[in-house]
């Protein structure tokens, strides 16, 4: 039996000759009434509050689980970019120790190069010092031959210019002294 707030006020009992004081029965059933209607208030208010809460709940629920699963991806997402990163190192540094060794080799080639270079050059200058030392000597054993040579031609020229007498006296004094007697007589 289903019994409203309003049933209970509207509720008229039928007059008997011995029964309940009627103004009693009133005051009782309208004081019950207020209690059952106020319950019944703070029941709606409760249900609704529940169904406040079981919402609240389930979107909490939906939040946790779009939270744990984008808790997961961003892990997922950090595990792959820590993954990629280090692939993406290790590439790099095999890739700067091939330049390295590429660069290193290319520079021992260019110093062996230059090495050769600098070989030859000390080449070229002994060559070009004794050419040098052949050319001075040479000049030197020209020059030489040369004053020998203006030295003949000048006691030459001053034998031809001197008479023959004063030439012999002149070789008999450069002679030794035996010969210079022979000569004077």
């Amino acid at each position: 039996m289903n019994v409203s707030p309003l049933d209970l006020r509207q509720q008229r009992f039928r007059k008997t000759f011995r029964g309940f004081d009627p103004v009693e029965v009133a005051s009782l059933m309208t004081a019950v009434a207020d209690d059952y209607e106020q319950a019944l208030r703070e029941t709606d208010q409760l249900r609704q509050e529940l169904m406040r809460s079981e919402a609240a709940l389930v979107l909490h629920r939906e939040n946790e689980k779009n939270l744990q699963s984008t808790l997961m991806t961003a892990q997922r997402v950090s595990d792959d970019i820590r993954a990629n990163a280090e692939l993406e190192a290790t590439r790099i540094i095999r890739e700067a120790e091939g330049r390295s060794e590429l660069l290193l080799d290319k520079t021992q080639a260019r110093l062996e190069d230059i090495q050769r270079e600098i070989d030859g050059l000390k080449l070229k200058r002994r060559d070009a010092e004794t050419s040098l030392e052949a050319t001075i000597s040479t000049l030197k054993n020209t020059l030489e031959f040369v004053r020998e040579q203006e030295a003949r031609e000048r006691e030459e020229k001053i034998l031809f210019h001197r008479p023959r007498l004063a030439v012999e006296h002149v070789e008999a004094a450069d002679a030794p002294p035996a010969r210079r007697a022979q000569a004077l007589t």
